[in-house]
């Protein structure tokens, strides 16, 4: 019986750079899992240009279908509910149902907040830091999206802390939306300790408004350094691969 198909979903989005990202994550996870059918898909935008969701997830999942696939699973491309939309996703899983009476869908966990993406934190802030010619630091900030949610703020800040405490360094979370503290106010807070060369982390998947608004506010307020999103990482490829595997699980027939 032939394994499930994965279909790697993520939001629409006027910026290129998001398209590309998922475009390149979907090839490492092919390149990982040569026998799998992967593809990527965008969740459809009402106030964005049909562009701008291509591949849509309707017309993926039609081609899946029509090419004998009867069970998928669909893995969000998102670290948090804020960068993705819950609701949508539940009406794209539904209306892709009806579409295809029989057709077995599983929607997985979002990738969340790993200790592995600490790795490949590691490894995006060093090249920063290469490229601004930095060798010391004295605190950092871990950047995230945010949300109105408070426990998920907590998980950030959790990650936060056991990042500093592996680089033996004070560490603040901050956040590009929803939450306090800004990402500015973060690097301000430790400048006004003192502290002078504060570099920051960006953990989101791929570049847009959020990553670039916390980017513009951290070097404004005198960072040394802003990394890169996590990227087509092969560490986020596994995670991708990991939430895969638990929604394949999920249908086998008991």
């Amino acid at each position: 019986m032939a394994a499930p198909a994965l279909v790697a979903l993520a939001h629409a989005s006027r910026d290129p750079r998001t398209a590309s990202t998922v475009t390149d994550l979907v090839a490492e996870v092919k390149a990982q899992r040569p026998d799998l059918r992967v593809e990527r898909a965008f969740l459809e935008d009402p106030s964005l240009p049909a562009r701008c969701a291509k591949p849509a997830f309707q017309a993926v999942i039609d081609r899946l279908v029509k090419a004998g696939h009867e069970e998928i699973v669909i893995v969000p491309l998102a670290l948090s509910e804020v960068e993705i939309e819950e609701q949508a996703i539940t009406a794209a899983l539904a209306e892709a149902g009806a579409r295809h009476p029989g057709l077995q869908l599983r929607r997985s966990a979002l990738l969340g907040l790993e200790t592995c993406f600490l790795e490949v934190l590691d490894e995006r802030l060093r090249e920063a830091l290469r490229s601004s010619r930095v060798r010391e630091l004295d605190a950092l900030v871990l950047a995230a999206a945010g949300s109105t949610d408070a426990l998920a703020n907590q998980s950030v800040a959790r990650l936060a802390r056991l990042w500093g405490t592996h680089h033996k360094l004070p560490v603040s979370a901050a956040y590009a939306a929803s939450a306090p503290p800004a990402t500015g106010e973060a690097v301000r807070a430790f400048r006004g300790e003192g502290r002078r060369h504060i570099a920051v982390a960006s953990l989101f998947i791929s570049p847009g408004i959020l990553t670039d608004r916390s980017t513009e506010m951290a070097l404004e307020a005198g960072a040394v350094a802003v990394s890169e999103p996590l990227g087509a990482h092969p560490e986020v490829a596994r995670v991708v691969l990991a939430r895969y595997a638990v929604g394949a699980v999920e249908l086998v027939p008991v």
